[in-house]
């Protein structure tokens, strides 16, 4: 993985705090131990840059539904997606990396984009546990997707 950072980067502060929660959940069997994500369950997808191929890696908060892992492209209600969904839709097989009870799994998924009743349910859904993304649609006029990550 390679992360591009410079003075002039606007998104510099997110990278690093980004690459100090995967070095932390990739030491701590995927537990977030300082900072401002400490306690948070989160997940680390990698996906293949649409543009570069390179693999890109981004803590993402989650909840589940069944066996999938369900994630949500809110970009803080930003008026874009994030690039990691840009990703995923260019190339939608990825691998997750999930803390578990005994330690953090690694394994390979398929991401598709719910539709219709499906999306509005597990935005719904999350949105219950984690209001803050009730509060990013609020904020922007796109559609904030909701991607299931299907185990293969």
């Amino acid at each position: 993985m390679r992360i591009f950072m410079s003075q002039t980067d606007p998104n510099a502060p997110r990278n690093a705090i980004n690459i100090d929660v995967i070095q932390q959940f990739r030491q701590n069997d995927g537990k977030i131990e300082s900072g401002m994500f400490k306690g948070a369950r989160l997940l680390l997808l990698t996906t293949t840059g649409a543009k570069s191929g390179q693999t890109r890696v981004n803590p993402l908060a989650f909840t589940r539904d069944g066996h999938n892992y369900v994630v949500i492209a809110s970009k803080g209600g930003a008026p874009s997606h994030p690039d990691w969904y840009r990703n995923l839709v260019a190339h939608p097989d990825v691998t997750v990396e999930v803390s578990t009870s005994d330690g953090s799994r690694r394994f390979a998924a398929r991401a598709r984009v719910a539709q219709g009743a499906e999306r509005d349910r597990l935005f719904a859904a999350q949105a219950a546990v984690m209001p803050g993304f009730a509060e990013y649609q609020r904020k922007t006029s796109r559609q904030i997707p909701v991607v299931v990550l299907e185990p293969r």
